[in-house]
């Protein structure tokens, strides 16, 4: 029999700057090699499009592996060994890139590397879930994702001073092998197990007004949100209602990379591709957090609705932008459409269904805009090389537009029938 009591408050303080700190350690590495990809592609003789096809491909992989994560996430007790396996793969293929010259084996890389991440993803978020009561949930997917986007500060930076002393970009991923194996260490004596059971008594009952979390924060104890009288099983009706407005918004949401390559053709060169990274993480490094606690005080749709409305503005300012000033100012605001969605989107999925099926809705949420994500890459990809690349920043802002919409307009319907009795 596994210890059913709920983890008592140092035990769910650690297990959330635990996995803040793989957080933080995996994204370094990961954006050690992430900002320099396209141009290291374009030196071994890959272009746009074959640059679609390894994000689209590496994201949808991901996508299927999550999804699987998530159904394992709600069978499994022990989901530790998931989470710390998929880090240890990940890490272990990254500075493989330093070997390649064929564009097909960067595609192969990215894709052990997306389906490792994907594996312990849903895992890891299931463990989030249960490690903080429901009312603190978009504060703590917040800090974590602050953590992560440290680390993709710290990446790019680091990627920076390593081609300023060496000869290469093959020695910014073998550089990575080092942040990737501090992720392992980290991950493999640092995270706790969760339970169910626990997350469902935590709950239960209103949480006590003061608390880790709260002294975490500011502090301020907040009047908690309190689950259903009666909660619901299964899938509901608004999460699919979530998850349609973010799979059109996803349609829109190519890789970062084709940023990258519009900033060149504006003139920005390729080389600080890293420094560009380290603007936008920048935003996103210091919204995170404030943006998920906000979201535990008002509609969580509104937030991601202002975040979807952000990358709009984004992407048009790109599609028009002739000025390489305009273009860094784009890229520092865009940090705050990731701050405003990722963490926020993660405790809306969370808190629309049941705890028996978290891992099964955020397998299907991820795996369903991973797919979408795909299919974004991959048509922005033939737009640009067809009609230019204005095309394609014009189409993911107004499909950011319409999800945004969407969002809203559940939110209405929401605060409708709510009011009824």
């Amino acid at each position: 029999m596994h210890d059913r009591r709920a983890p008592n408050k140092q035990e769910t303080s650690r297990n959330l700057y635990a996995f803040g700190l793989t957080s933080f350690f995996n994204d370094t590495a990961s954006e050690m090699a992430y900002w320099v990809l396209p141009a290291f592609l374009a030196s071994i003789g890959a272009g746009p499009a074959q640059l679609g096809i390894i994000e689209g491909v590496a994201e949808s992989v991901a996508s299927l592996a999550k999804l699987f994560s998530g159904y394992f996430a709600d069978r499994w007790t022990r989901r530790k060994p998931l989470v710390v396996a998929g880090y240890v793969v990940a890490n272990a293929v990254k500075p493989l890139l330093a070997l390649v010259s064929w564009w097909g084996q960067v595609l192969a890389i990215r894709f052990v590397d997306r389906f490792a991440k994907g594996a312990r993803g849903t895992a890891r978020d299931v463990m989030v879930a249960e490690s903080v009561s429901r009312d603190r949930m978009g504060s703590a997917y917040g800090l974590i994702q602050a953590m992560d986007s440290a680390g993709a500060i710290a990446g790019p930076l680091l990627a920076l001073w390593i081609l300023e002393r060496s000869q290469g970009m093959r020695s910014v991923f073998w550089a990575a092998a080092i942040p990737g194996a501090l992720c392992v260490l980290v991950a493999l004596f640092g995270i706790r197990e969760t339970s169910r059971a626990s997350a469902q008594a935590r709950d239960a009952v209103p949480v006590p007004a003061r608390d880790e979390h709260r002294d975490l924060a500011d502090g301020a104890p907040v009047p908690p949100k309190m689950p259903p009288a009666s909660a619901p099983t299964g899938l509901t009706a608004p999460f699919y209602c979530v998850l349609f407005a973010v799979a059109l918004f996803s349609l829109g949401n190519s890789s970062d990379m084709f940023l990258v390559l519009r900033a060149e053709s504006v003139g920005i060169p390729v080389a600080l591709a890293p420094l560009m990274g380290f603007v936008f993480n920048l935003t996103y490094t210091l919204a995170a957090w404030p943006a998920g606690r906000f979201s535990d005080h008002v509609s969580r749709r509104a937030v991601a609705a202002l975040g979807y409305f952000v990358f709009a503005i984004v992407y048009f300012v790109f599609a028009r932008g002739t000025s390489s000033r305009i273009i860094w100012a784009a890229m520092a605001f865009y940090g705050l459409f990731y701050a405003l969605t990722t963490p926020v989107l993660k405790a809306l999925v969370v808190e629309t269904v049941s705890s028996e099926v978290r891992g099964r809705a955020l397998g299907v949420y991820f795996s369903i805009t991973s797919v979408a994500a795909l299919l974004a890459s991959v048509i922005s990809g033939q737009l640009w090389k067809m009609f230019g690349p204005q095309i394609p920043f014009y189409v993911s802002s107004g499909t950011a537009v319409l999800a945004a919409a969407l969002l809203l307009l559940g939110r209405l319907e929401e605060s409708s029938a709510s009011r009824k009795p």
